[in-house]
């Protein structure tokens, strides 16, 4: 299973989400791949925003070590699943899915706990006291990935 978790940037909440899913993959021996990336470009090369590397290291998370990458249409072929932090990531990630088959894999990440409501995962960047909330929802997102798709 290889699994892409999308924002805009590429520095908040992707990252936040790729490093949950990631190590919770790892302590389950589930041997799934993780991969993070963001819409827009602005960011490439570029580590995960200080506040996110933050606020994973006060869970015991270490995210410092990935970097940003723009999302391409390649990862269709990449990827199992493709997961939007919000409804505007959803729309840009399908404008450039060619087929059905890859408009499929593509969800929003909130509809893992609350099915059909498409809740946004709200972007922190602009807000220093929004990364612990953003943590908290996409760790009980993460979990209902692995429920849903462990084997």
């Amino acid at each position: 299973m290889k699994v892409l978790m999308v924002c805009l940037g590429n520095i908040c909440r992707s990252p936040l989400a790729h490093g949950l899913l990631e190590k919770k993959v790892q302590d389950l021996g589930l041997g799934w791949t993780v991969d993070s990336s963001g819409t827009g470009g602005w960011h490439v090369g570029n580590p995960p925003d200080g506040r996110s590397i933050a606020v994973a290291k006060v869970h015991g998370l270490d995210i410092s070590g990935q970097t940003c990458r723009k999302f391409r249409s390649i990862d269709f072929d990449e990827d199992d699943l493709i997961y939007a932090m919000d409804a505007s990531n959803y729309q840009d990630i399908c404008k450039q899915s060619t087929d059905k088959a890859d408009h499929d894999k593509v969800h929003m990440i909130l509809n893992e706990v609350n099915p059909g409501r498409n809740g946004q995962v709200p972007d922190p960047y602009w807000d220093d006291n929004g990364f612990e909330q953003v943590y908290q929802m996409l760790d009980e997102a993460t979990d209902k990935i692995i429920e849903k798709y462990k084997q």
